[in-house]
Parts: structure tokens; C-alpha cells; sequence
């Protein structure tokens, strides 16, 4: 899809794609912003020597952005999973049962997606912190951009976290990677504020 045909998807009435795989973009799009001033700064004049060093961050983001925007699709994939598995038969006891252990692993599968997009969105903050400190001067605004992306993107995912996890039978496995997900988003806010300061002090 184009930029404008996956908004247009996004704004119609299909429920998918939704919160999860915005989440998943935004943070795709962070990751590139931050491979963006890393190749920005290995062509930057006079910094030659510094070449295979940024173009290292750019491989390293590039490889974020490409993790991430693989997560778009897959979490519409599981909502879609999600979905399908309420539409079977629940006619006869063991369709019921069927039925409802199929939307418990669906649900299940639908929790993990977003917190595996929760982790590799917070993978970034390490090459957006360093561009942000080390890279293209010209460019620290756009390392800015990319945290408030990254961390946009590891909220909004645990908010899915949050709401599939409410739906599980496995409470053990629920309230572990809530907790899980509560300290990356902690993190996140926290990289996420340190690098902007870092970008407004660089800004003036």
C-alpha cells in the first residue's frame, strides 16, 4: 500500500488496521528517521573517517524498521485470528470448547504481537540516542522526531497488550508480561525525555 492508501484503510470502517499496527509503524517510521541521519552523517564533508561507523547505525536501524514493519501485517494477522476464532461453530459442547480454546490462543498470540513491536520499537531509542548526540547537527531534529515516534509506538502497543491480556484465561501469563510491558514503557519515557533534551539543547 501507498502511505495514503494504508491511512484511507486505516479510517475506514475495518476494524484492521488498528491501534496495533499504527503502533507498529510509528515505530517503524522512528527507525528510519534514525537510519536516516545516520546515513545523512557517514556522507557528511569532513567526517570520512567516521564512514563505517554511522553507516554500523544505519544497518542496525535499518534492521528496526524492517522488524517493525514486518509487525504491521502480523498484528492485523492476529486481530484477524482473533476474530476467526469467534466465528466458529458453537453449536454442540465440543464446538463450544473448540471454539473457546481457539480464542483464548488466538487472544494469546494477539497479546504477544504487540509486545514483541513494544520491544523492538525500544531497540531503537540506542541509535536514536546516538544520532541524536553524536550524529549530523543539521539532523537532531529529526533524531527528535524519531523518539517521539519510538515512544508513541511502544505505548500505544502496550495499550494492546493491555487489552488482549484482559481477555486471558492464563492469568499467570497475563500479569507477567503486563508487568514486562509496564518497565519497557517506563524505559521508553524515560529514553524518550533524555533524548529530547538532548535534541532541544542541541537546538537552542
Amino acid at each position: 500500500m501507498t502511505c495514503r492508501g494504508f491511512a484511507d484503510e486505516t479510517a475506514s470502517e475495518s476494524p484492521a488496521p488498528g491501534g496495533g499496527s499504527i503502533s507498529a509503524y510509528l515505530g517503524a517510521l522512528g527507525a528510519a528517521l534514525a537510519a536516516m541521519v545516520a546515513n545523512l552523517s557517514s556522507h557528511k564533508a569532513g567526517w570520512d573517517e567516521r564512514w563505517e561507523e554511522f553507516s554500523d547505525w544505519a544497518v542496525k536501524a535499518q534492521q528496526i524498521k524492517d522488524d517493525l514493519l514486518a509487525l504491521v501485517d502480523e498484528d492485523t494477522a492476529a486481530f484477524n485470528r482473533v476474530m476467526d476464532a469467534f466465528g466458529l461453530a458453537k453449536g454442540t459442547e465440543e464446538e463450544k470448547a473448540a471454539r473457546s480454546a481457539a480464542i483464548q490462543e488466538a487472544t494469546k498470540y494477539a497479546t504477544e504481537v504487540p509486545f514483541r513491536t513494544m520491544q523492538r520499537a525500544f531497540d531503537s531509542f540506542e541509535v536514536i540516542k546516538a544520532m541524536a548526540e553524536q550524529g549530523n547537527p543539521n539532523s537532531v531534529s529529526d533524531a527528535g522526531v524519531g523518539a517521539l515516534c519510538a515512544r508513541s509506538a511502544v505505548m500505544g502497543a502496550y495499550l494492546n497488550v493491555k487489552i488482549n491480556a484482559a481477555g486471558l484465561k492464563e492469568r499467570a501469563f497475563a500479569n507477567d508480561i503486563i508487568a514486562r510491558g509496564a518497565e519497557i514503557e517506563r524505559r521508553a519515557i524515560e529514553a524518550e525525555s533524555e533524548i529530547m533534551s538532548i535534541v532541544n539543547g542541541k537546538i537552542g
